[in-house]
């Protein structure tokens, strides 16, 4: 593959300012694209989220955006259209993440969680459909989690969510394939990146002490799996999800 096989093309990264979201804007940097960094809150990240995408030779727009927001989704792709044309490769990242007992599992915990995870996934999507149709085509990875797979009786929401998004990915795929978009997903596993900020130390050794591969996952090894699928490199799989995860999905 062409090192800039994505040469001008428009990226969008939802929650791209750190973690798993800044590695992809940085991959798809360095393939050419035009990427813009959407974040909610952290602008001082996403600027340094862009400075890093330019320095591999890529374009950069951030943008800020509540994904659950519709109008304010609408707003955002209305501003990269302006700047840099309809999206053509979409990465739906952003997502909320909290351990919580199911006593403390909340209704308004709950509603947060699909707001952001799920709904905010559909938002984003629709509103670049359309223009990926007119064109026939259309790139869409959405960022799961081996949570939707296993369960976690610690993220009864989270779990619930990432569940919806596997299948919003089978769904939506067979739905947009005949217009030339393909919509895949990745599951990650344990990722080292900030989203374990406020986990327990001994609950997340433990965990990389039981992965067959035992270790954490790194951002930019998610971050090739969501390129392959965005690439034509992949361009027989559609609907399907891709568990990165050292292995541990595979486990009783």
């Amino acid at each position: 593959m062409s090192e800039k096989c994505f040469d001008g093309a428009t990226a969008l990264v939802t929650g791209g300012s750190r973690g798993i979201g800044r590695a992809c804007c940085v991959r798809l940097g360095q393939a050419g694209a035009n990427v813009v960094v959407n974040y909610r809150s952290r602008k001082e990240d996403a600027e340094e989220t862009a400075r890093l995408v330019e320095a591999v030779g890529g374009q950069a727009q951030i943008l800020a955006a509540d994904v659950s927001d519709e109008t304010a989704v609408d707003k955002m792709v209305s501003a990269i259209e302006q700047r840099f044309g309809p999206v053509e490769l979409l990465v739906n990242n952003a997502g909320i993440f909290e351990l919580l007992p199911q006593e403390q599992t909340t209704a308004a915990h709950w509603r947060r969680t699909m707001d952001v995870n799920l709904t905010g996934l559909y938002l984003v999507t629709w509103a670049v459909k359309d223009r990926m149709i007119e064109r026939g085509y259309g790139r869409i990875v959405n960022v799961a989690s081996i949570a939707g797979i296993r369960g976690r009786p610690m993220a009864i929401a989270y779990s619930v969510s990432k569940a919806g998004v596997i299948e919003f990915t089978k769904s939506a795929g067979e739905a947009l394939v005949k217009h030339g978009i393909r919509i895949n997903a990745v599951a990650p596993g344990l990722v080292g990146t900030e989203i374990l900020d406020d986990v327990d130390e001994t609950l997340l050794d433990n965990m990389v002490a039981g992965t067959p591969i035992p270790r954490m996952g790194q951002p930019r090894e998610i971050a090739d799996a969501v390129f392959y699928l965005l690439s034509d490199q992949s361009s027989f799989i559609n609907g399907q999800t891709i568990v990165a995860d050292g292995g541990r999905v595979m486990l009783p």
